[in-house]
């Protein structure tokens, strides 16, 4: 892989982190997740006048791709609402790009060196380990487990969807922010469902947080759409799930949380696959 693509999809991977972590540090994760997606939904919407309309060919994929990341909000709420955040999260996101793998490979025939493939098995192995960090993510309840990997499975669809999208749109730009103004809309919507008006004082008072997670949503998957059209998807993808490393050194750093040998072991084992995709 390219080293400028791997830095900005590794800085990409940063900027994921520092949004989630808002969220988690909030008392209110689901109106602090409408809220996210609301502000990266406007920052869209105040872009469109600036990019062209993508393609035709894109729009079924683009509507598709919003399903997706709607589908993906709500298995991942279920997936929290049965298990830890630090079980559920890395396997969803460990999982993912090894299917991405399998897809891009085995249905689209993209063609991946040895050595990617390998960098790939490491970081996905890597990041998985971290639901083990505790015990076995699974003993009496294997809900957990499944809405864990249901959620990897809706991660790793809407990222191959996104990049033929992106690819099929004439430009990653236009793509992006119609996917954000159109992602916005369905999840917002459910939220409200769910909170109705009483959520609004909840949204009043972390409206600062929202912004920022909003702005950092939009860079994070900005940038990661732009890297899926420059080169094959799994690298990508595998690189994009070291956010799950960076989150739990701003974990450390600002909730306080213990880094411990496993994170240090899962982090060492992330940079080898790393470095293994770079040479």
């Amino acid at each position: 892989m390219d080293a400028k693509i791997a830095g900005m999809v590794l800085l990409a991977a940063l900027m994921h982190a520092g949004w989630n972590a808002l969220v988690k540090a909030k008392a209110d994760s689901m109106i602090m997740m409408a809220l996210v997606t609301s502000t990266s939904g406007l920052l869209g919407l105040l872009a469109l006048p600036f990019v062209p309309l993508p393609t035709a060919e894109s729009w079924p994929l683009l509507l598709l791709s919003v399903v997706l990341h709607t589908g993906y909000a709500l298995f991942l709420l279920s997936a929290y609402a049965h298990g830890d955040l630090g079980q559920v999260y890395p396997i969803a996101r460990g999982a993912a790009p090894a299917l991405v793998t399998l897809f891009s490979v085995l249905v689209l025939g993209e063609t991946l060196t040895l050595g990617a493939l390998a960098g790939v098995a490491v970081i996905s192995v890597a990041v998985i380990s971290l639901a083990f960090r505790g015990g076995a993510p699974v003993r009496d309840d294997p809900r957990p487990l499944l809405y864990a990997l249901g959620t990897a499975c809706f991660i790793a669809s809407y990222t191959v969807t996104d990049a033929l999208g992106a690819r099929a749109a004439g430009s990653a730009h236009s793509y992006t922010m119609w996917l954000f103004f159109l992602d916005g809309i369905p999840l917002v919507t459910f939220v409200m469902w769910r909170r109705g008006w009483a959520g609004l004082d909840t949204a009043r008072r972390h409206w600062r947080a929202g912004l920022v997670g909003g702005a950092l949503s939009l860079g994070a998957y900005w940038t990661v759409i732009w890297a899926l059209t420059l080169g094959p998807m799994a690298p990508v993808a595998a690189l994009r799930e070291t956010s799950v490393i960076f989150a739990a050194v701003i974990s450390t750093v600002l909730l306080r949380e213990r880094f411990g040998g496993w994170r240090i072991a899962a982090a060492g084992l992330v940079t080898v696959g790393v470095l293994i995709m770079r040479t």
